[in-house]
């Protein structure tokens, strides 16, 4: 008799938790094995209810449900959100985690814990790098709030490790997909350029910084890498560890705008909006993903010419509807 999954995902009403959902429904009709997705957040009504700032009631998650495997992915994610209110960002990545690994290991000893971190987290490493590929090994330099609170939280679970924690921990890059909110780059740009398609809008986009170098993922590779580590059999072989989630590549934010505007195919006027600019900012940024490889086989299968149509397309229903 197989043994039944039980998977706990936090954070499983936002961007990318809604696909790893979606991800776990794959697995299950495609593998036709005992699978239990549990959700657990602030306001969720199919899952528990959950503050994960409240030690006493994640304690109570964690003992209630016994999963098998969890998947963190509860935080606050926009890195514009992190630097307005720096106390609730620590307290939901850094002190959230350290409350739901702790009880972890004392009341679900055996389940795996997932955490998906940032690579965020290696700041200025990306300067010493010089565009090269980041390893997993450099140092975790971060130069915002929203990367040091993942970079505490990255420190604390890799040491958990060491007490006993079932860990593997995922350093994933910019990701991006349908479905993602306008606070990133991809769906902002996405949604001006529907909006001016379907004539809600004159011909012209307001951007940012758009010289830097970024390495971009599809949202649906990053929660793949997540349920592998939750239920394939090697994984075992990953606990303690830490992995990029990344495509080995940087691209330009210009040539992802000029890429869109091409897939629109709206004639559009460019202007740049002092609001967007975010200060000194990192020129480029990349990581090496061979561990992940390695470990579980995973690399990038999504190209990102389909990821951005898939992106630009669903703002267009959007907005239609």
């Amino acid at each position: 008799m197989p043994r039944e999954h039980r998977i706990l995902v936090t954070g499983a009403s936002g961007f990318v938790g809604s696909w790893l959902l979606r991800e776990f429904q794959s697995w299950r009709l495609k593998h036709g094995l005992p699978l239990s997705v549990l959700t657990a957040g602030q306001s969720d009504v199919s899952g528990w209810k959950t503050e994960i700032t409240d030690r006493k009631q994640v304690v109570s998650l964690i003992r209630d449900c016994r999963p098998t495997a969890i998947v963190h992915l509860a935080a606050i994610a926009a890195p514009g959100d992190a630097r307005k209110l720096p106390q609730r960002a620590w307290d939901v990545n850094f002190q959230g985690t350290m409350n739901l690994a702790y009880a972890a290991m004392e009341f679900a000893p055996e389940a795996r814990f997932i955490f998906a971190g940032s690579s965020e987290a290696y700041g200025a490493s990306f300067l010493d790098a010089a565009g090269e590929p980041i390893k997993e090994d450099v140092a975790l330099k971060p130069m915002g709030v929203y990367g040091a609170t993942k970079a505490a939280a990255d420190v604390l679970v890799g040491q958990l490790a060491y007490d006993g924690l079932k860990a593997i921990r995922f350093r994933p890059f910019n990701h991006t997909g349908p479905g993602q909110a306008v606070d990133y780059v991809v769906p902002a740009f996405a949604r001006q350029l529907a909006e001016i398609v379907t004539d809600k809008t004159p011909p012209r986009i307001s951007v940012g910084n758009l010289s830097a170098f970024r390495d971009f993922l599809d949202v649906r590779d990053v929660v793949r890498a997540y349920a592998d580590a939750a239920l394939g059999d090697g994984a075992c072989d990953a606990f303690g560890k830490v992995f990029n989630l990344s495509s080995g590549r940087s691209v330009q934010i210009q040539s992802i705008l000029n890429m869109l505007i091409e897939l629109s195919g709206a004639d559009v006027e460019i202007e740049v909006d002092p609001k967007r600019l975010r200060g000194p900012e990192i020129a480029i940024a990349t990581g090496d993903n061979k561990a992940a490889f390695d470990a579980f086989g995973w690399k990038p299968e999504i190209d990102l010419r389909q990821t951005l149509s898939d992106v630009l397309q669903d703002w267009k229903i959007r907005i239609a509807c």
